[in-house]
């Protein structure tokens, strides 16, 4: 059970938009245009010019 914790833990982790381009494929316009659509995983706000994507969605989403 204690790995099955770890394993959640580690995608639950917080990546950056270039994290999310290479894990995807996609360049930021095609990101924020498909966020735009309602088709792409919406980023959490860290700060006012700083934002981070759940690893599992973005994993959900590929």
């Amino acid at each position: 059970m204690k790995a099955l914790n770890i394993e959640n833990t580690a995608k639950n982790r917080l990546i950056r938009r270039k994290e999310v381009q290479v894990k995807t494929g996609l360049g930021a316009s095609s990101i924020y245009a498909l966020m735009k659509q309602g088709k792409f995983p919406y980023p959490i706000h860290l700060s006012i010019r700083r934002v981070a994507w759940i690893e599992s969605e973005i994993d959900s989403w590929i």
